[in-house]
């Protein structure tokens, strides 16, 4: 273990933005959600008209679990945030530890490291700790922050606690994850698998209804942080759970981490093709071949939460119409159709920011092929700089469509079968979904200025596209002023499909985007190499 605490500190000087951009993401909208709450739903009918729809809807308890206390804004808080909190803290924990462990390895510098005075379970214990740490960091934070609003002591520590916890048992999963593999993709593709996987069972389980596999849920570590029932009798029996599987993953990594090499994994290495494919000849097919698992992931995810959003839009609106304020809320929100149409426009803006994610990760992978030294061989050859960024950056342009397009595509096609209108519907939801996409090319575009300007600050992209989230979807909430919340391009889209449809502001931010990629492209055609 000697040199633990000088990685860790090493992990918190290269995570300082990223790190911070997760906590106060994931605790700031804890006490928006709270004060949205506490607006929609004052205590009497309103209450219990949600009690009833979220409690009797399968897409509501698939979604977000069953709604255990609606007399209280501590148990409307814990259901309508707490599964969505603790998911978050454990995709956290997950990126966090294969950063400091595999993702090391792999790139040769933990090699290094550890020729120096440091043992040989120190970088996988500064990685655990530092998670544990950024996990214990949001819970006191929501304790704080919730008890600042009035609410049970008891009941904030338990609902804190199932967000720490939960992050503290993807913390292992990630840690044991990063042994099997050589590869630090594979590694966070395994832990995201086990990730969504948990979310499925725990799904499947809360929807089965009382005559059905309602045990999955206990087989799930979201499930279990749903198990503790904060401010609805608070059983901390059930962290037990979590902290045994925490105890057995840990102890099992640290064993597997002795009895291999350094840079192995545990599971053997697929042998690639002796020749390299035809396609590997241009800069355009060895970035197809390196950002096509991304773009199939990415195309599939949010086809799938289409497909939940579009289902449950029919019973929103009967829910938004039983109550008059949260009818006043989301009409303030913006859009002028009907309340669904502003249902599903909240929804598309929320789906724009998500996939502006995979935009930023497409466009940074630029940057990872550079600091990896894999770019600098590739330009000796006749590839040209612009040719090269280009090739990566077409799946920001060309794959943002595709991503949001499935998006669209599983609104329509569930909506539109509920409504028995595919053919009028698809449509209109396609477009709303695509009329996101200026906004997440802008977005894009602050990637790559920062990459071709300013390498060494490309992780301001993540702080960039937090402070989008919060002033777009918390602005109105939190009463913001309309001057700060401009600063988001998603501010500006037409909310559709219930706005009228305005092309000129759309055209706006193109023109904003191709401005931002011209300056990228321009930076990085004068700069030095892995500066």
């Amino acid at each position: 273990m000697i040199g633990t605490w000088n990685l860790v500190r090493l992990a918190l000087r290269r995570d300082r933005i990223i790190l911070p951009v997760w906590i106060i993401a994931i605790v700031g909208i804890t006490l928006s959600t709270a004060t949205a709450l506490e607006e929609l739903y004052p205590v009497g009918q309103a209450r219990q008209q949600l009690s009833l729809t979220a409690n009797t809807n399968p897409a509501f308890l698939a979604m977000l679990g069953p709604l255990r206390d609606a007399h209280t804004l501590g148990g409307l808080l814990a259901w309508r945030w707490g599964l969505l909190a603790a998911l978050a803290a454990g995709v956290m924990s997950m990126l966090l530890v294969t950063r400091h462990t595999r993702a090391e390895e792999e790139a040769g510098r933990l090699e290094l490291i550890g020729s120096t005075v440091v043992g040989r379970h120190a970088p996988l214990a500064a990685a655990v700790l530092t998670a544990f740490g950024a996990n214990v960091l949001i819970g006191g934070l929501i304790v704080a922050l919730l008890l600042g609003k009035g609410l049970p002591a008891e009941g904030a520590i338990a609902f804190a606690s199932s967000i720490t916890v939960t992050g503290w048992a993807f913390t292992a999963v990630s840690a044991f994850t990063a042994q099997l593999s050589e590869n630090s993709r594979t590694a966070n593709s395994m832990a995201g698998a086990v990730v969504a996987g948990t979310y499925l069972v725990r799904a499947a389980g809360d929807s089965a209804g009382d005559s059905g596999p309602t045990w999955l849920t206990w087989l799930s570590p979201l499930g279990w942080a749903e198990q503790v029932h904060a401010f609805a009798g608070d059983r901390y029996w059930v962290f037990a759970l979590p902290l045994a599987l925490v105890v057995v993953l840990l102890t099992t990594s640290a064993v597997i981490v002795t009895k291999r090499d350094v840079g192995l994994g545990l599971l053997p290495t697929r042998l690639g093709s002796a020749r390299g494919a035809p396609s590997l000849r241009s800069p355009f097919g060895l970035a197809w071949r390196l950002q096509r698992g991304s773009l199939i992931g990415w195309t599939a995810g949010l086809f799938l939460l289409g497909v939940v959003y579009g289902s449950i839009a029919q019973a929103v609106g009967d829910m938004v119409n039983d109550n008059p304020l949260m009818k006043k809320v989301i009409s303030a929100i913006g859009g002028s159709g009907g309340l669904i149409d502003i249902y599903l426009a909240t929804i598309f803006g929320m789906i724009g920011m998500i996939s502006s994610i995979y935009l930023v990760q497409a466009t940074l992978r630029l940057r990872s092929e550079e600091t990896s030294f894999r770019a600098e061989p590739l330009l000796a050859t006749p590839v040209s700089r612009p040719a090269w960024v280009a090739s990566h950056f077409l799946f920001a342009i060309v794959g943002g469509a595709l991503v949001l397009g499935a998006a669209g595509l599983g609104v329509g096609l569930t909506h539109g079968l509920r409504e028995g209108d595919v053919g009028g519907i698809l449509p209109r939801m396609l477009g709303a979904a695509l009329a996101q996409l200026p906004a997440a090319w802008v977005v894009a575009g602050i990637a790559l200025v920062l990459f071709g300007l300013f390498p060494q600050l490309t992780g301001v992209t993540w702080g960039v596209l937090g402070a989008c989230l919060v002033l777009t979807m918390f602005g109105p909430v939190m009463k913001l002023p309309q001057l700060l919340m401009d600063l988001s391009p998603f501010t500006h889209l037409p909310k559709l499909p219930g706005a009228t449809w305005t092309a000129e502001p759309l055209l706006w931010l193109v023109g904003a985007a191709l401005v931002l990629v011209a300056a990228g492209f321009a930076g990085f055609r004068r700069r030095d190499l892995t500066t």
